[in-house]
């Protein structure tokens, strides 16, 4: 064959594939990039649901409220120095001096500016709310993800354990520990938090039930998947945001619990908080002796920041169930 023959003087194919226009003529896809995709997705549900928390206007001053209490819980030592709680320091301010401007909130029975009690006891009150909301989420997270995915003996003896503690008081339950228990505030957390997570646990496990009934689970399960892949890397992940929302609403629920306890003598006497300023007030009978600044400015303290933890709550709870919304 000569060598002007076509089939001799036509190029060879690159077996290396490095002719640049080889993928354009073969039609090949771009490449996409799965996590900047799965990023983005992310970022616009973000954008949205704060869109549409910020237009709820009960949830954004329920969220002030709350910024406000923890601001001040935060910087209490640089506001109102913890001098101004020792009593052998305030022998000469009055006892029982009403609200004015020399005492903003009037004082107690030994002369304690009541802000400054209620600034000190906003520490411990919402730090063991919170605390023992977050105990209470991931023992009630961990129960109710086991509950719905197991079945047989061992999801009925789960069951069984989450009837009683629901069956069981909870506020009498928390007693019983704290009274047993060393006193301080890690023992009303632990004492909260052990007695209020049944009713997460019941929570979670109707959305896991509905969550092990979808296609994808199934599919994972076929494909190999064991429990811990299914619970932690689908289930988890579909009950958080429900799991989230449930915790602001709990987080009232503990404050109010912590309060009870404390005015009932089973806190800590040796550290500020609500409940033990109501529970001092009750024992010099400031309500019916007239001191009802004494009384009430713990009272208000404790209403505001339980209803700001509803309001936000439920917000959060109408964006991730979008059939709350309209009613």
């Amino acid at each position: 064959m000569s060598a002007d023959t076509p089939a001799e003087a036509a190029p060879e194919p690159s077996s290396n594939g490095s002719d640049p226009r080889g993928a354009e003529s073969r039609g090949a896809a771009p490449v996409v990039d799965g996590a900047k995709l799965v990023r983005e997705r992310r970022l616009n549900n973000a954008k949205k649901n704060w869109a549409l928390f910020r237009s709820d206007i009960p949830a954004m001053v329920g969220a002030v409220v709350l910024l406000f209490f923890v601001i001040i819980a935060v910087a209490a030592p640089l506001i109102a120095p913890e001098s101004l709680l020792d009593v052998t320091k305030q022998l000469d301010v009055p006892r029982y001096a009403p609200p004015s401007l020399e005492h903003p909130l009037g004082t107690d029975d030994l002369g304690r500016e009541m802000w400054v009690r209620i600034l000190w006891g906003a520490r411990v009150s919402i730090l063991v709310g919170v605390a023992a909301t977050v105990m209470s989420m991931v023992i009630g997270t961990i129960m109710g993800l086991a509950a719905g995915h197991f079945t047989g003996l061992f999801g009925g003896i789960i069951m069984r354990i989450v009837d009683f503690f629901i069956v069981l008081p909870s506020l009498l339950l928390a007693i019983v520990l704290s009274s047993v228990l060393e006193r301080g505030v890690f023992t009303i957390v632990v004492a909260i938090g052990l007695t209020s997570w049944a009713s997460t646990a019941r929570i979670v496990r109707s959305q896991t039930l509905s969550v092990e009934s979808r296609l994808y689970i199934e599919r994972a399960r076929i494909l190999g998947a064991g429990h811990r892949h299914i619970l932690f890397r689908h289930l988890l992940p579909s009950v958080m945001p429900l799991v989230l929302a449930n915790t602001t609403l709990t987080v009232g629920g503990a404050i109010i619990a912590e309060s009870t306890l404390s005015f009932l003598g089973l806190g800590d006497t040796s550290k500020e908080s609500w409940g033990t300023i109501l529970k001092n007030s009750m024992d010099v009978s400031a309500a019916t002796s007239g001191y009802w600044w004494y009384v009430l400015t713990p009272g208000i303290a404790i209403l505001l920041v339980v209803l700001a933890f509803t309001m936000v709550g439920r917000a959060l709870e109408a964006i991730i169930n979008p059939a709350l919304r309209s009613r």
